[in-house]
């Protein structure tokens, strides 16, 4: 009977709901992978870039290596940019969905205060209008 009692003012201890489990356990490894991706298709990008220009200004002439070093590093520089923003959205969602599941679980729980707040008011009212009643039916005995 104690472990069900609850402290007043306090939540009632409730783990993560089973959406909110798998949503996390999908998007954090998907998160991390995009920002991975990110960083190496970066690192390539820039690898890359300083080993293909010289080898592009000694064999070909300067406008062809030009125009395929600069395709490639925006490229390169998009495609970065792409795996980090999908991972950082990604993990945003994850905090907001996890944040909303929290803010509702805490506006039940006021509902459930306020509900058992007016049944306790109920309850009193009805007692004293049964002790007003039996004075009453008390007097008009006598």
């Amino acid at each position: 009977m104690a472990e069900h009692q609850q402290r007043p003012g306090f939540m009632p201890e409730k783990g993560p709901s089973t959406s909110q489990v798998l949503a996390v356990i999908t998007l954090f490894p998907v998160g991390g992978i995009l920002l991975v991706l990110s960083g190496l298709t970066l690192a390539g990008t820039l690898i890359g870039l300083t080993v293909a220009t010289p080898l592009f200004v000694i064999f070909s002439p300067i406008l062809v290596p030009a125009a395929l070093v600069l395709a490639l590093a925006i490229t390169g520089f998009l495609t970065s940019g792409a795996f980090g923003i999908t991972a950082l959205s990604s993990l945003s969602w994850i905090v907001n969905y996890l944040r909303k599941g929290r803010v509702t679980e805490q506006m039940e729980h006021a509902r459930w205060r306020v509900q058992e707040g007016a049944g306790q008011l109920g309850m009193k009212a009805k007692e004293v209008g049964h002790g007003i009643q039996g004075k009453a039916q008390e007097t008009t005995r006598t």
